[in-house]
């Protein structure tokens, strides 16, 4: 067949040509113009690199918070750690409360003798035979904690060692009433320091909650005693349980109160972020009455504690029924 001869119903070879160059250039415009990732369907898209999450709190692991019993000595004196730990097995107590008594720099137990004449150190010891442990609570509603009176030089860090050295304490807690004062704000937080720079001491400080969080005066008395050099490991919240008569979702109201509280900690000791404050912070709620937790919000509180990792979980005010306190009692475990 001619070279120059073409078969009948074949386009000329140029036209041909044009035809295929107009077909590329519009599947590339067509291309261009679809959605990202649907150019080459047979090929899956590369995985984005996950969003980097907030870093979660050491102790974030779903594990039980421990339960720390609390045992009002004014109207227990006679209370018997080692007995009431194998009764319930709680093994961590906060002993309250230690006073300012006599001189304004000696501490004594609200309506007792002093810590040394105390029997309660034999069953302390008998209580860390045990695989427990117990710490003493300073201030709280029945005195002035010593920070508020004893103003002698050196006299308050003094306090302090007696308290420590008469329980051997690896914690001690702070029930803080005095935030407005801030020369006994600055006092307590430079004896905290002295007292740390000599031994390996816990502090935590106990604050009352409200609906928004913290009072404007202890995160600034928070903010105040980290800078004054003292390390105040875990502050624990006193949160009022609405009665079960409530409208609306109590727990749901002081869960969101907590959340305040926490962003207010972190900025108060310098943590680059909220969830940073989760492990310190301790939860206490404070019941009105023996019907205002039910067992239903007991096991809310738990996993509630355990999702975030708090510190530890206790209790205030009225005793709840026995099988509320059989369940909080359950994630008394050292973690």
């Amino acid at each position: 067949m001619s070279r120059h001869k073409r078969e009948p119903g074949t386009l000329p070879r140029p036209l041909a040509l044009l035809g295929a160059l107009l077909l590329a250039t519009a599947t590339a415009v067509a291309i261009r113009m679809l959605p990202a990732g649907a150019a080459a369907p047979s090929r899956p898209p590369a995985a984005r690199p996950p969003a980097t999450p907030a870093p979660l709190p050491a102790q974030a692991d779903e594990s039980p918070a421990a339960f720390v019993g609390f045992v009002d000595l004014a109207r227990q004196p006679g209370f018997d750690l080692p007995a009431e730990s194998r009764r319930t097995g709680v093994r961590r107590y906060a002993l309250g409360h230690l006073v300012a008594g006599g001189d304004g720099c000696t501490p004594r137990w609200s309506g007792a003798a002093g810590p040394r004449r105390s029997p309660m150190a034999g069953r302390i010891a008998r209580l860390r035979a045990m695989g427990g442990d117990a710490a003493p609570v300073l201030g709280g509603p029945a005195g002035r904690e010593l920070a508020a009176t004893c103003t002698r030089p050196g006299g308050l860090s003094a306090a302090y060692r007696r308290v420590v050295g008469a329980f051997d304490a690896a914690e001690i807690d702070f029930e803080v009433r005095d935030s407005a004062d801030r020369a006994a704000v600055l006092r307590r937080a430079r004896a905290i320091q002295a007292v740390q720079r000599e031994r390996r001491l816990r502090v935590s400080f106990t604050l009352p909650l409200r609906h928004d969080g913290l009072t404007p005066g202890d995160v600034a008395m928070l903010r105040a005693t980290r800078q004054a050099g003292a390390e105040v490991a875990t502050v624990n919240l006193l949160a009022p349980i609405e009665p079960r008569t409530a409208r609306g979702a109590r727990l749901g109201r002081m869960a969101t109160a907590v959340r305040a509280a926490g962003a207010q900690i972190a900025r108060a000791q310098g943590l680059a972020q909220p969830g940073q404050a989760w492990p310190r912070i301790a939860l206490t709620p404070v019941l009105a009455g023996r019907a205002d937790l039910s067992e239903s919000d007991a096991r809310k509180l738990a996993v509630y504690a355990a999702h975030h990792g708090l510190a530890w979980l206790s209790l205030r005010g009225v005793t709840p029924e026995p099988d509320v306190s059989r369940i909080l009692w359950r994630t008394s475990s050292y973690r």
